[in-house]
């Protein structure tokens, strides 16, 4: 079954949804060890990697969280459920309806649970249908499914839909603190889990996460201005322009994704060559795209805001070798593709245009991950 448009598929086969979660679960584990490779290389502090750990972590349970749910795509009672609708042309991600829904259903979870049979119960249940009956307890596979995903959504530290701001201290005195902000969205214009980092430093009076009236703006704002369309460049001249005494350094963002696999996606020029030379149907075929924006502040400017007052205003760096680069709205872009081992080999065996200046992560069938 698909959608309106065709650009998204639902998994109804079992053995397809439970192959996907599968392959999801070591992508997401590859990707930490890729956060590992890139401090190795200097490329990430060891806080970037802690909070990009984190988010990572968070997303790794939420498809635990779905993977539960869909347990029994397609079979007996669990057909009435539906089953997991991915993006098969932008992204190869759930689609972002999935996690609203899942935000839905973790605001009723306590409620669903005291109206079930507890998981003790519910074995005992299938263990008398199997012997006494001679049956299969489809029934009862589906309640304690839906009992597992529930207890899941209760546990929490899941990826969703908009992950409010945090604010950690890096440095900083009594005149002039830095802060590391940092926040997630699932963007449900792309289907893709986009991490924001922005250091910044404050000259406020008042420590920034401790300030009861800027701290909330500053959250307001940023989430507001999460979409995968702004630039970096829009989005921190908005906070420097609308907080005088919040100065952005620098931002960055990661988009995590697009997934491509031969067999989930509907992929376009050489990825496609590629994934269908390297043995469709394989759990090694699959190839994950990690892009890292990133703007700098290249200094200060001092601009008047009234009669006798002056505001400082940051500066910011462009590429000066990338066209269009205003536009862009970045001062680099760092573009990675992660790929098992079979792929890299018809990746180099083709050597098309446009991927020499990829960085390249390859995993190896044992699970380490090697940059070239």
């Amino acid at each position: 079954m698909t959608y309106p448009g065709h650009d998204h598929v639902e998994l109804n086969d079992l053995f397809a949804s439970r192959h996907y979660f599968r392959r999801f679960n070591q992508i997401l584990q590859y990707l930490l060890r890729v956060a590992g490779t890139m401090h190795a290389d200097e490329q990430l502090s060891r806080t970037d990697v802690q909070v990009l750990s984190d988010y990572l972590t968070r997303l790794d349970y939420t498809f635990d969280a779905l993977s539960t749910k869909y347990l029994l795509a397609g079979r007996g009672p669990a057909s009435r459920l539906g089953s997991l609708a991915v993006d098969k042309q932008d992204s190869g991600f759930p689609v972002a309806t999935e996690l609203m829904r899942m935000a839905n259903d973790a605001q009723q979870a306590d409620r669903h649970l005291a109206n079930m049979p507890s998981v003790s119960e519910l074995k005992s249940r299938m263990i008398r249908t199997i012997i006494a009956d001679r049956e299969v307890p489809s029934q009862l596979q589906f309640a304690m499914s839906q009992r597992l995903y529930y207890e899941e959504l209760v546990k929490g530290f899941l990826f969703w839909i908009q992950n409010d701001p945090q604010c950690e201290m890096l440095a900083g005195s009594e005149s002039r603190r830095r802060f590391l902000i940092h926040w997630a969205v699932y963007d449900s214009q792309v289907n893709l889990p986009v991490i924001y980092l922005m250091e910044v430093e404050d000259s406020g009076r008042m420590s920034l996460p401790k300030d009861e009236f800027r701290w909330p703006g500053v959250q307001a704002h940023l989430m507001a201005q999460s979409l995968a369309g702004l630039t970096l460049l829009t989005i921190a001249r908005g906070l420097d322009t609308d907080f005088d005494d919040l100065h952005p350094k620098r931002l960055r963002r990661f988009h995590v994704g697009p997934m491509y696999s031969a067999s989930y996606t509907e992929q376009n020029g050489p990825l496609r060559d590629i994934l269908e030379q390297s043995a469709p149907g394989e759990d090694d075929n699959w190839a994950l795209v990690w892009t890292l924006e990133e703007l700098d502040s290249e200094g200060t400017r001092e601009e008047r805001t009234g009669w006798f007052s002056k505001v400082e205003r940051e500066t910011f760096a462009l590429d000066p070798f990338s066209d269009g680069a205003a536009h862009t709205g970045a001062t680099r872009t760092l573009r990675s593709l992660i790929v098992p081992q079979r792929p890299f080999q018809v990746l180099q065996e083709l050597s098309p245009p446009g991927f020499a200046d990829v960085q390249k992560f390859v995993v190896s069938p044992a699970g380490q991950v090697l940059r070239y």
